[in-house]
């Protein structure tokens, strides 16, 4: 077995230990309930410690989107309402881009064949629609709500994109999305409310008419640009014609 096998083994050992611990010591506490049965000392802890509080943060969001966990919705909006709109988009925003990030390059460096046998024809697919769109489908996949993050991240680490192009266009993609949970979340006047109606319980008919309108924005564009580049392959045509034309005889 070679040293580089070797230390991949160790690095997936180590995240495995990582999320059971997760799990075991912190998945209570982190559930809605508990939070809002400590809503005091959490305000209290914020203005005592605002920094730590925001670091605290922040790591939480990278690791449950970086090693793909459930409960990402749930804490946008807690978030949201803890932090209020413009702190949590801006923490959120920057957290779920890096958790995603991990995501990908953990997906490319260490789960490749695990990937690849999961989701093979998936990836094939996006391959096919990265040749011809470019970034714009991953900026397109972002925007459609119907598409989970799961899937994107893991399956875009065993793609041709480079990782600055991947962590940019995340990061425009999703922030509308992004925007539009911290809002509903910094809409709520308690986290007992919250823990009561639950995530679905806050999403107003003005949010689901955003997200379609977020899903039918990528499909309009593209439609857009579908028209406008024959047009301009056309004149492309015209153009070099004219200058062939143009040109005295040698």
């Amino acid at each position: 077995m070679s040293s580089k096998t070797i230390a991949r083994l160790i690095v997936i050992i180590v995240i495995a230990i990582l999320v059971i611990i997760g799990f075991t010591q912190f998945g209570d506490a982190l559930s809605l309930e508990s939070l809002a049965a400590q809503e005091t000392q959490l305000r209290e802890h914020q203005v005592s410690n605002p920094l730590l509080v925001l670091g605290l943060a922040f790591v939480i969001y990278v690791a449950v989107t970086g090693l793909s966990l459930p409960g990402a919705a749930v804490l946008t909006l807690v978030f949201g309402w803890y932090f209020g709109f413009w702190q949590a988009v801006v923490l959120v925003s920057f957290a779920s881009t890096t958790g995603a990030t991990l995501n990908f390059l953990l997906s490319r460096y260490l789960f490749r064949d695990a990937i690849q046998n999961k989701f093979g024809e998936r990836l094939k697919v996006i391959n096919e629609n990265l040749e011809k769109e470019g970034a714009f489908y991953l900026f397109s996949l972002r925007l459609i709500p119907a598409v989970p993050f799961f899937i994107i991240n893991p399956v875009m680490g065993l793609t041709r994109m480079k990782t600055w192009t991947f962590w940019w266009v995340s990061q425009l993609g999703m922030l509308a999305g992004t925007a539009a949970y911290v809002w509903a979340g910094a809409s709520v006047p308690s986290l007992q409310t919250l823990a009561e109606q639950g995530a679905k319980g806050i999403i107003s008919l003005q949010m689901l008419a955003a997200f379609i309108l977020l899903g039918i924005f990528p499909i309009t564009v593209k439609k857009i640009m579908n028209w406008i580049r024959p047009t301009q392959d056309r004149q492309d045509y015209r153009e070099a014609k004219e200058n062939v034309l143009s040109k005295p005889n040698a």
